[in-house]
């Protein structure tokens, strides 16, 4: 059997998006970060998040029958920082309004209303299963993705100095 270290070291090598998934219960907006997004289904559009079975997130999902999903952006680290952690005041330490009476998040550039499905047992998680009912955003964002225990954006989003083809080939000949 393959040990939890070896299993967690392989995949801190695969790079993830990085999401705020969100619920809003009795008034109060809850949410946690996320790197398990993935599209699941065009027809119906539905996606999977993955959430620890101890998620205190979870019930409130449970209960009120619909989650946000905030696709975060590079350089939202902090956010997804502030997510991660155990702290009860999340929402006062970003921007945010209720979208279709949803804790979405101000300078998240993509955002996903859902309704869970179907909730699938996956060892210490629950995958969520959700059907996509609205989707908007920023196209063309640099996403916020995880990988190697960093974050980062992916290289065709990073700046790069595009040099002309005149001065390739003088840096070439030199």
């Amino acid at each position: 059997m393959v040990s939890e270290r070896e299993f967690k070291d392989f995949m801190a090598g695969v790079c993830t998006p990085v999401a705020v998934v969100t619920a809003m219960a009795d008034g109060l907006p809850h949410g946690t970060t996320v790197g398990s997004l993935t599209s699941l289904s065009l027809c119906p559009p539905m996606v999977t998040v993955a959430l620890d079975r101890r998620s205190r997130l979870l019930p409130r999902i449970r209960r009120t029958g619909r989650f946000g999903v905030n696709l975060l952006g590079a350089g939202q680290d902090g956010v997804a920082g502030v997510f991660a952690s155990p702290t009860a005041d999340r929402f006062d330490q970003v921007e945010w309004y209720a979208d279709e009476g949803l804790p979405r998040l101000r300078d998240a550039p993509g955002w996903l209303v859902c309704r869970p499905r179907r909730f699938v047992a996956g060892g210490d998680h629950l995958l969520l299963l959700g059907l996509v009912d609205r989707v908007s955003g920023a196209k063309g964002a640099a996403p916020l993705v995880h990988g190697h225990r960093m974050f980062g954006t992916h290289s065709a989003f990073t700046r790069r100095n595009h040099l002309s083809i005149t001065d390739q080939i003088a840096a070439f000949a030199r």
